[in-house]
């Protein structure tokens, strides 16, 4: 997931940076003992990605004797905490799933992540320019991506029709009022994996993105100030959500990848919507049953009286890095791994989205479809708030949303808080 998508988000603690030496630089690197045997981190503990990793895996050491690749797939969250200590200690994997942004950024400060700019430089522009942005710095290139994506809600056709909801919402008052009408009609309207914070930040960073529109997100960035209306707003947007109790029971202490958490409550029919990435629906059939022809997606309305368009999207992906010593073999496979061939694979098993010229011919799914043909239309893009920023602000844009969603900040406090971690107080 992208997971976040999966599964969607942030690692690094502002800490596990601060005590990093030059000493300690001198001795960072790969894990793997020489070019001929690798060590590679990811977050596939999920099908297809599962067993497409480990086809990946087979086929490149069938075709370079003597390399071996040894996987170590995490679940999104033990990912990022074991994250968490290899950059604290300056010793990252021979290769590591990334999201990019500003967590990768900070581990490319630290001089613990190759630049790989020299040796992608033959190929890296067949892959999709808003697929690799997350991944560049400066001119250089730091990482090759495998997905990319949006976040919108996936809803259940069957409930809207019960709940004589004609169409999917354009606008947030309307979507509001969708959600009267499915607990009207006995349906809980929304999954949400409370627990886990990062499905919770999506509703105020889209909100921001529809009130202010991707720049107020970019002069965000550049002040460190995220008590502008825009931020102010969406969490007023988001309490008026929260205030109608739209999600099931004991959201609080929910998961999303599990048999009883966000995604299966979605896959098992037991809910109207969720708020996901692209990877939702064969998230949905993993830990659920699946929707089948009753699964549909609609991008996330907008907000009346914003300066946001519907065409602006939030969203990510996932990608690879190498660790600063890591071997050219690895780069090897990360050229491999990003192939049309490889990604065609990916994208067919519909749980991708391609990031190769040619790829999107593999995409069968007509709601994948619409997902790409709404990001290939986009006006604008906003990466995921919890990576796209430096770690202690994503950190407290997930702690804060989550806080606002329980009843235990107010939209300005939650702006305020934001604020001070972006300005390191």
């Amino acid at each position: 997931m992208g997971t976040s998508q999966l599964s969607r988000r942030t690692f690094l603690a502002a800490a596990g940076l601060a005590g990093l030496s030059v000493p300690l630089l001198n001795a960072c690197g790969g894990s793997g003992s020489s070019d001929k045997n690798i060590e590679w981190w990811n977050i596939a503990t999920t099908e297809p990605g599962k067993t497409l990793w480990r086809q990946a895996v087979q086929e490149f050491q069938a075709a370079h004797e003597g390399v071996t690749i040894k996987q170590n797939s995490m679940e999104n969250d033990a990912y990022k905490s074991k994250m968490t200590a290899q950059t604290a200690s300056g010793k990252l994997p021979d290769i590591f799933h990334t999201w990019g942004g500003g967590v990768l950024k900070q581990q490319v400060d630290a001089g613990l992540v190759r630049d790989i700019t020299d040796d992608v430089a033959s190929w890296i522009n067949d892959l999709s320019p808003i697929a690799r942005q997350a991944y560049q710095f400066d001119g250089k290139t730091y990482a090759v991506p495998y997905d990319i994506g949006m976040v919108g809600f996936w809803y259940n056709k069957a409930h809207f029709e019960k709940a004589k909801i004609e169409k999917p919402p354009a606008t947030w008052g309307e979507f509001l009022e969708a959600v009267r009408k499915l607990k009207a009609a006995g349906i809980t309207p929304i999954a949400l994996a409370g627990k886990e914070k990062w499905p919770g930040h999506y509703y105020w960073a889209y909100l921001a993105i529809r009130v202010g529109g991707v720049a107020a997100v970019q002069e965000a960035a550049k002040t460190n100030d995220f008590t502008a209306d825009p931020f102010v707003q969406a969490g007023r947007h988001l309490k008026e959500l929260v205030d109608l109790q739209p999600f099931q029971n004991g959201f609080l202490g929910a998961s999303y990848p599990s048999t009883n958490g966000q995604a299966a409550l979605m896959g098992n029919g037991k809910t109207a919507m969720e708020l996901m990435g692209q990877w939702a629906p064969n998230v949905q059939k993993e830990m659920g049953k699946g929707l089948g022809d009753d699964l549909g997606f609609f991008p996330f309305p907008a907000v009346e009286g914003g300066s946001g368009a519907v065409t602006e999207v939030f969203g990510g992906g996932g990608g690879n890095a190498i660790a600063r010593d890591g071997s050219d073999t690895a780069i090897e496979f990360l050229k491999f791994f990003a192939s049309v061939e490889n990604d065609r694979k990916r994208v067919a098993s519909g749980a991708y989205l391609p990031i190769t010229k040619g790829a999107e011919s593999a995409i069968k799914d007509p709601n994948l479809r619409t997902v790409w043909e709404t990001l290939n239309k986009a006006t604008g893009f906003q990466q995921y708030f919890d990576q796209a920023f430096p770690p202690a602000v994503g950190q407290e844009v997930n702690d804060q949303t989550a806080a606002l969603i329980a009843g235990k900040a107010t939209p300005e406090q939650v702006a305020q808080a934001v604020t001070r971690a972006a300005k390191g107080q």
